[in-house]
């Protein structure tokens, strides 16, 4: 690589949070926090959520609707919460979890559900930019939680659509933005002043949980992430609010 490319590359930058930071960078930083917050993973997204990410969870496999022998890939899926709920919701089938923080992977196998799932699940270290699976595998695609922390969503759609069988299925959860300024207003204030608090408190770990606070605040709203869906190749795209707007959730067929 010449000097100039090497200039031009390093112009290339993205958001860690509220920080712009070269995109080389960000998987390493994203990498940083979640090995930081692997063991009070969930803890976490309870109080990320105030609790209600189970419930969310819940209302996506009620839209997702698992059927009998269907494969899914759970990206970012390191403590394994949604591919647990899938093949319990199947009945029988196959989970596999890709992760690019190990120690999400170690958490995730540890859970009880991992050692009574254990022939019908796979754990894989992988990046959601470089899927390391052969076209058209899966019958489902799902990240929860995930694809905000990616450098380039439009990249990790892009290879949901690949991974994924004609006929297969992509749904993304995703906190996401209020569309009343006032309750909008509100919730920043709880975000911004009460989460990282919790963070100290909890795993005395703040910045972390900042960094999560504002990857939220930077991440695109509803119809602009129904964009990037549609622009990967996904027919049907269509997005539910879950909690006024707290989060969403996001789908698309490959037809």
């Amino acid at each position: 690589m010449s000097d100039s490319d090497m200039t031009d590359a390093d112009q290339n930058t993205t958001h860690f949070g509220f920080e712009t930071v070269p995109e080389s960078e960000k998987a390493g930083r994203v990498q940083g926090v979640f090995n930081s917050v692997a063991s009070k993973y969930d803890v976490m997204n309870d109080v990320m959520s105030m609790g209600i990410h189970r419930v969310w969870k819940d209302a996506m496999m009620d839209w997702l609707a698992p059927r009998p022998g269907q494969k899914l890939l759970d990206v970012a899926g390191g403590t394994g919460d949604i591919s647990f709920r899938f093949l319990n919701r199947a009945g029988h089938g196959h989970a596999t979890v890709c992760d690019l923080t190990e120690p999400m992977l170690v958490e995730g196998r540890k859970r009880a559900d991992a050692e009574k799932m254990s022939e019908s699940l796979d754990w894989v270290v992988g990046d959601a930019m470089a899927l390391p699976f052969e076209d058209n595998t899966f019958d489902v695609y799902t990240i929860s939680f995930g694809i905000r922390n990616v450098t380039r969503p439009q990249e990790a759609l892009n290879e949901a659509y690949r991974v994924l069988k004609p006929g297969g299925r992509l749904m993304v959860l995703e906190f996401s933005q209020l569309p009343n300024s006032a309750m909008q207003w509100a919730y920043d204030r709880y975000s911004f002043n009460v989460i990282p608090q919790m963070g100290q408190l909890i795993a005395n770990d703040r910045d972390s949980y900042q960094y999560l606070v504002e990857s939220i605040r930077k991440f695109p709203d509803q119809d602009t992430f129904l964009e990037m869906v549609k622009a990967a190749g996904f027919e049907n795209a269509k997005y539910r609010n879950l909690t006024m707007g707290i989060a969403a959730l996001h789908s698309g067929w490959k037809i």
